[in-house]
């Protein structure tokens, strides 16, 4: 596992990164989520050893990252930020060089960078410097170089920025399969990310973490979380939401833009679950009110962040 524990750093007078701790476990996806200024990418510098930690520690797989920095990081891949490369150097030259550095040699190394080529759609441009590629081109020669020696574990900075959908698609099944069987740490800023890959969510603010939780459960404490939203047709006498608003079980209504000749309304009820879906049906069959469509809203990350990251932890919230 990579366990990151107490990691403080302190820049002048000003404290960046406060105490933060957490473990990361084969076949898990950890989002490492926080706003600008918060210590997200402080934090990922300090867990790959490129900048040292005022106190804390960092282990991969039991090896220290500052007592003994070459066995961690031969264990290790990296992405960092604005994926950085030699821009001189043929993409087919920046990957040779790179297998080399990590003890590659001959068919070995042939093999390797060939290998990441192919997995990372990169053989149209192998024979062209980078400085001329494209910005997700580039992003993809750097996540090749972090993968071409097959590491246990993959530590990433925003993997995905600057990927157009199709790009950005391709990685995260390329993520999804590789975190099977090792270890994955990726910095976004992109909640649609977290949906789509991670299988667990760790929230900096303030340079401490403010949240822990899968993106299921992080989405379960959103105000949304647990409402039903209803397109239905009253009698054209009574306003449909003030009807459902005179329920005891009901905490709120809200009425939302219409789509069409449907009037469309969340209900917030007082119980979330499928007793709470009856009752509305029951409801609206009983006031004569034809319904379109009903779904409960699982929540939203997005509205959960900014709970957390402009108001202090949820549970201070409470």
């Amino acid at each position: 596992m990579i366990e990151v524990m107490a990691l403080t750093k302190w820049f002048g007078q000003k404290r960046a990164v406060d105490g933060v701790s957490f473990q990361v476990e084969r076949g898990e996806v950890l989002g490492f989520l926080g706003p600008n200024g918060a210590g997200k990418s402080t934090t990922m510098r300090m867990i790959t050893g490129f900048l040292p930690p005022t106190a804390g520690r960092v282990r991969i797989a039991g090896a220290d990252i500052l007592e003994d920095p070459l066995d961690a990081r031969r264990k290790f891949g990296y992405l960092p930020e604005n994926a950085p490369v030699y821009p001189e150097m043929t993409v087919d030259g920046f990957l040779k060089f790179i297998a080399e550095i990590r003890g590659f040699r001959g068919r070995a190394a042939a093999g390797r960078v060939d290998g990441v080529m192919e997995r990372c759609y990169l053989g149209e441009v192998r024979r062209q410097p980078v400085h001329t590629l494209s910005k997700g081109y580039k992003q993809r020669v750097c996540l090749a170089q972090s993968i071409l020696h097959d590491p246990d574990y993959l530590i990433m900075d925003e993997p995905t920025d600057g990927l157009d959908p199709n790009q950005k698609h391709e990685v995260r099944q390329m993520i999804r399969e590789m975190a099977r069987e090792k270890v994955v740490i990726l910095s976004t800023h992109i909640l649609e990310e977290v949906d789509a890959v991670c299988t667990r969510a760790v929230i900096i603010d303030r340079g401490r973490i403010a949240a822990d939780d899968t993106p299921g459960v992080l989405r379960s404490r959103s105000p949304r979380h647990g409402s039903i939203r209803i397109t239905l047709q009253g009698d054209g006498v009574r306003d449909p939401s003030e009807i459902l608003q005179c329920e005891e079980w009901v905490r709120a209504v809200d009425r939302l833009p219409p789509e069409g000749v449907w009037t469309a309304i969340r209900i917030m009820p007082d119980e979330p679950g499928d007793g709470a879906v009856e009752k509305v049906l029951a409801l609206c069959r009983e006031q004569g009110l034809r319904v379109g469509s009903i779904m409960v809203e699982e929540g939203r990350l997005d509205e959960v962040f900014r709970m957390i990251t402009t108001s202090g932890t949820l549970e201070e919230r409470a």
